[in-house]
């Protein structure tokens, strides 16, 4: 099988042959029929010391299934996310990882909807929404944010804050349904806002912070790092919350069902639509990983096998 790949620091990637894994114990061999391309891979290339195997969002048919598996088996379409060699002809796939593509569904949009909106809706969810109240998300075009703009408008979001690393980005920002969008750069983001659901980390959290109005909630769920200050918490009453999916994917299986099934749920009724920045062939992973680099992406990168 062809699998992606990089030997140091900054890549580059490329293609070779390998053997196809062999499903352990509570693993899925699937056959990948797309690969979703995430900002924290492209981010590890850039920046491990030493290379990690390129995961992230699959999705395809089972294969095979290792031992003790009971949920799945061979001709199941599936998707999740995948901790190994994910940028491959086959990639393993743990089962309490994996989610059931319905069949009328296209694994392109699986790998666009699922986790990506799954860690949106988890984010959503972690922010404790009212209707009618203000929101803020950041990465705004992103895999995840474009979707967390349209999923707060489903929660009656009262007013929805899209903010972008280009001006040029606004337009497709308020086609998903933000009534606002500003610039990273921008002086002030306007009102203040109930709750902000953060995609970028770093130093993009002050003016996030400063963002909401006194009692809102920052919910952080990058792998960008930054810090806020305690007092910009006290002066405002202001509260930041963590969330991580895989803690929710791994310790209450329950629930991460439940928010998959809400997501299929809402995609069969037009209700929210992940949008496909663009397919790129395995061994065009270099020009994926570029456009995400460059924020160029409007929506989902996506690699097709």
């Amino acid at each position: 099988m062809r699998r992606v790949r990089y030997e140091s620091r900054g890549g580059p990637l490329f293609t070779e042959e390998a053997p196809a894994p062999e499903p352990g114990p509570g693993e899925l061999l699937v056959r990948t029929e797309a690969i979703g391309v995430t900002l924290p891979v492209v981010r590890k290339v850039a920046e491990s010391a030493d290379p990690v195997p390129l995961g992230g969002e699959i999705a395809g048919e089972v294969t095979a299934v290792g031992e003790g598996v009971t949920r799945f088996g061979a001709g199941d379409r599936v998707t999740g996310l995948c901790f190994g060699h994910g940028y491959a002809d086959f990639a393993l796939l743990r089962e309490a990882m994996a989610s059931p593509v319905p069949a009328d569904a296209g694994a392109v949009d699986a790998v666009a909807l699922v986790r990506s909106g799954l860690v949106a809706l988890g984010a959503l969810e972690a922010a404790r929404p009212e209707p009618s109240e203000a929101a803020l998300m950041t990465a705004a075009a992103s895999g995840v944010g474009h979707l967390a703009v349209q999923l707060a408008r489903t929660r009656g979001a009262g007013r929805v804050v899209g903010a972008v690393s280009d001006p040029a980005k606004a337009g497709f920002v308020r086609d998903l349904g933000a009534d606002h969008v500003v610039a990273y750069g921008d002086d002030g983001w306007g009102t203040p806002v109930d709750y902000a659901l953060d995609a970028v980390g770093g130093t993009l959290l002050t003016p996030a912070l400063a963002a909401l109005a006194p009692g809102g909630r920052l919910v952080a769920y990058s792998s960008g790092g930054g810090s806020v200050q305690a007092y910009d918490l006290l002066v405002g009453a202001k509260s930041v919350i963590g969330f991580q999916m895989a803690r929710i994917a791994r310790g209450n299986p329950e629930l991460y069902e439940r928010w998959r099934r809400e997501l299929w749920r809402l995609f069969a009724a037009g209700e929210i639509e992940p949008v496909v920045h663009g397919e790129f062939a395995l061994e065009d992973a270099a020009k994926a990983h570029g456009e995400i680099e460059a924020r160029a992406n409007l929506g989902k990168v996506v690699l097709i096998p």
